[in-house]
């Protein structure tokens, strides 16, 4: 079987009013009608601005301290025209997120590939915490925090970010929790992805994802992803080269997307893809599902593959890593150890392919 496919390469690769209140003092309402982003301009640091129910076509920009943005049956969809911010370009060409949510002096690379990486913030945005929207149709990120410091991102709906549902880039001691992820018609690309080496301590818990060609990328150290449930996915969580003590445990994955089997190449099915990254804990999951019967020729699947960084050429080994106590059923192949790295466990793990691998 040949592990390292085309396609598995290819996939890695005018102001209305508002109610005004005072950073500790009474909430800020913004009612259907109105603009969510003046009441965010006009806000001072550690306001409440509470969204009642309706459409609200805008882009949203948050680069003050301690705001928390409450949705009641709040819906955000895109403008008929774009607005540009810190975050237009971030997933791509062109693209835009929703709640954008950037420190200052943010700079950026250039995009190569997946998002643009944080270079160096002048100052973080702090504190801040957005809950209880539904945002739908962005053709960036959903929901992202660009030089954030402890930003929550939690229970929300986000339908259809076409690149990443949430994302936290360049940010430390980010929290995204209990939020649904879902793609509502074609597989779009990355449900939550986490790059903050730039600042760190990101946690990532009890979200569910839907849809997405990968449900989770992992490309911090030491992150802490527990309790998510990702189903009709090609990839359940991807965990980057040379990526130090990431700690993915009690996750449930699977059953992949059938769609995943078929394309030219297809990208093909896996619930953890282990790729050059270090010390990881992978404990306590549940990978059901992982097949590409009656898929295209050369579609591959396996619930758990290790193996060195082939994509981006660093040449990092998979090394000391651990994988036990992880319940794997119903996949065409359940675990693959190729990589010249060493010391990585593999033991108590409940499956059945290889034999020599399980148990």
């Amino acid at each position: 079987m040949q592990w390292l496919s085309k396609g598995l390469s290819l996939i890695l690769l005018g102001v209305p009013s508002f109610a005004t209140g005072s950073g500790h003092g009474n909430p800020i309402y913004v009612s259907n009608g109105q603009s969510i982003q003046s009441a965010i301009a006009s806000a001072p640091p550690g306001s409440q601005i509470i969204v009642t129910a309706g459409t609200y076509a805008e882009q949203l920009t948050i680069k003050t301290d301690g705001i928390t943005l409450v949705g009641h049956g709040a819906i955000l969809t895109p403008p008929a025209s774009p607005t540009q911010n810190e975050c237009t370009g971030l997933a791509g060409p062109d693209t835009n997120a929703g709640i954008c949510i950037v420190g200052s002096q943010v700079a950026l690379a250039d995009f190569v590939v997946e998002h643009r990486k944080v270079i160096s913030v002048g100052r973080r945005v702090k504190n801040v915490a957005v809950t209880g929207f539904d945002v739908r149709g962005f053709s960036g990120p959903s929901i992202t925090a660009v030089g954030g410091e402890n930003v929550a991102i939690t229970g929300n709906h986000l339908f259809d970010g076409a690149q990443y549902g949430a994302l936290s880039v360049g940010s430390l001691g980010s929290t995204i929790d209990n939020n649904a992820i879902e793609s509502t018609g074609d597989l779009k690309f990355i449900g939550i992805c986490m790059d903050d080496n730039l600042g760190g301590g990101v946690t990532v818990k009890q979200n569910t994802i839907q849809g997405y060609v990968i449900a989770l990328c992992i490309q911090t150290n030491h992150a802490q992803v527990s309790n998510n449930d990702a189903t009709n996915c090609c990839i359940g969580a991807s965990l980057d080269p040379s990526i130090d003590g990431i700690q993915l445990t009690a996750n449930h994955f699977g059953p992949t997307d059938p769609r995943c089997a078929q394309g030219d190449p297809p990208p093909g099915a896996y619930g953890v893809l282990i790729a050059g990254s270090i010390n990881a804990v992978v404990k306590g999951n549940v990978i059901e599902g992982f097949t590409v019967a009656g898929g295209a020729p050369g579609a591959e699947s396996a619930a758990i593959v290790v193996l060195d960084d082939v994509f981006t050429n660093t040449g990092a080994l998979a090394t000391d890593n651990i994988i036990t106590g992880n319940v794997l059923r119903n996949n065409d192949y359940d675990i693959a150890v190729l990589t010249n790295g060493t010391g990585n466990v593999v033991q108590g793990n409940v499956c059945t392919t290889p034999p020599e691998l399980c148990g």
